[in-house]
């Protein structure tokens, strides 16, 4: 069985699909309509988000069994044509989930305590202790939009905290010791924090706008380790500004490319993120919730653990 790899990963992948009979081929630069070019040669295929895995793509690849993407989500690929053409679809969820949490966590407590202004203004020189006087998570009430992998795991750590934790989610009956299912209306009336662990949908594309926001009833922190597409970044900003969202964690952006490698095409920079940029109640990073080095090698794993599940290679019909 023939494997293209599109884009880098551990090497225990290859070296694990190898020792088991697979014939492993890289590819890292190649655009597209080259690939589209060779795709029919193999059986699989490995990717992260390099570039969308659509139906040109599909037609293209006629002996395609299986598209593994190592990540959480398959937002890339037409889940659709590809249930149409029969070609199994693999995801790593499990791989990066305490990643997500972890980071979901920091975000959450740095928020709390002032810790990137405080930072900044002790490297500048200024000793302000009661402008920096911090708030504990303790008992807080925590919301979280989507209850699979990551929000579970987000929803684990935060029960050492004492805290209170309320999910909603569009399949029935996800909860579990460590967060209750509720509706969505019940998450806007009583919580505190809102983070976001949901996939790219047609339902979560610009979820939280300046109407969802304003249903709810108290000030409240806001994370989003999940899809950038799912927040109106200029609907954000304004909540920011008058005091509705108290501040705010964001390790994607509405403005990231499809393949989550940058940011801009090129000097235009969206007035909504300028302002942003200079908020000190503002924590960003560059997509990089679930990219530990503990999750690089246990995505690799699970991708590996699953398509060895699903085929075999019997010794000499490699």
């Amino acid at each position: 069985m023939k494997i293209l790899h599109l884009d880098s990963n551990h090497p225990l992948l290859l070296e694990e699909l190898a020792a088991k009979g697979f014939k492993n081929t890289e590819d890292y630069t190649s655009t597209k309509e080259e690939v589209e070019k060779v795709i029919h040669k193999y059986d699989g295929v490995v990717i992260r988000s390099r570039f969308k895995i659509d139906q040109q793509f599909m037609d293209a690849a006629r002996n395609l069994k299986f598209i593994a993407r190592v990540g959480a989500g398959l937002d890339s690929i037409d889940l659709k044509y590809a249930r149409k053409k029969k070609i199994r679809l693999i995801a790593a969820p499990e791989g990066n989930r305490n990643a997500v949490g972890e980071h979901a966590l920091a975000m959450l407590l740095s928020l709390f305590n002032n810790l990137n202004r405080a930072n900044m203004e002790v490297h500048a020189g200024h000793w302000n202790r009661e402008s920096n006087r911090g708030t504990e998570l303790d008992g807080k009430i925590v919301g979280l939009i989507g209850y699979g992998n990551t929000g579970k795991a987000f929803a684990k750590k935060m029960k050492g905290f004492n805290c209170t934790v309320l999910c909603h989610d569009i399949k029935e009956d996800v909860g579990n010791k460590n967060a209750t299912q509720v509706s969505l209306k019940t998450i806007q009336e009583m919580a505190d924090v809102l983070s976001l662990h949901t996939p790219w949908t047609p339902l979560t594309e610009k979820m939280v706008d300046a109407e969802f926001i304003s249903k709810f009833s108290k000030p409240f922190w806001f994370l989003n380790t999940a899809r950038g597409k799912s927040v109106v970044t200029a609907d954000l900003v304004e909540a920011l500004k008058n005091g509705k969202i108290l501040g705010a964690g964001l390790d994607v952006l509405e403005y990231e490319k499809s393949s989550f490698e940058s940011l801009f095409s090129g000097d235009n920079i969206p007035p909504a993120f300028s302002e942003l940029l200079k908020m000190d109640n503002v924590i960003l990073t560059p997509h990089v919730a679930g990219w530990t080095v503990e999750s690089k090698q246990k995505l690799a794993e699970t991708i590996f653990e699953k398509i060895t599940k699903h085929y075999k290679i019997r010794k000499g019909n490699k």
